[in-house]
């Protein structure tokens, strides 16, 4: 996964128990998310038309740093479909706990916010990439990966 967006816990984004209201965070990943959908598929223009379940496993507090991580599962016809993870990081020493996980489904509109189809290059780009990483993994096995 790589780190598409951060976003630092305020005080206006904090509930009654003192935490992250969730809401806030489902937004800062659907925002990371159709930006980063964007950039994968060479279009301005993707729309959110799915975001999947989402489990909060550990509160956020102010002035918390939440990084948010993703990647691409599926690029169909006109839709990118992304796991997007976010993560608590410490800045004091550097380590990070994941907060949440989810999957988010967006699709390519024209001006009038009919479906598109993504680009022949993209798809392709997309299908060289997954190549390369399963050959790595096998690499990996043959060589006494863990």
């Amino acid at each position: 996964m790589e780190l598409i967006s951060t976003h630092i816990c305020k005080g206006q984004n904090i509930g009654v128990h003192g935490n992250l209201f969730g809401g806030v965070m489902l937004s800062w990943l659907d925002e990371a998310g159709a930006a980063y959908a964007c950039q994968v598929c060479d279009t301005p223009r993707m729309v959110t038309v799915k975001m999947a379940e989402t489990v909060f496993n550990r509160p956020v507090r102010p002035g918390q740093l939440i990084k948010v991580y993703g990647e691409v599962l599926e690029i169909g016809n006109s839709s990118c479909k992304v796991k997007l993870q976010a993560r608590r990081h410490s800045v004091y020493n550097g380590t990070q706990k994941p907060v949440c996980q989810t999957e988010l489904t967006y699709v390519r509109i024209d001006g009038d916010g009919e479906a598109i189809p993504i680009s022949k290059k993209v798809k392709d780009a997309y299908r060289r990439k997954l190549e390369e990483e399963e050959d790595d993994s096998e690499l990996y096995e043959i060589h006494g990966g863990d």
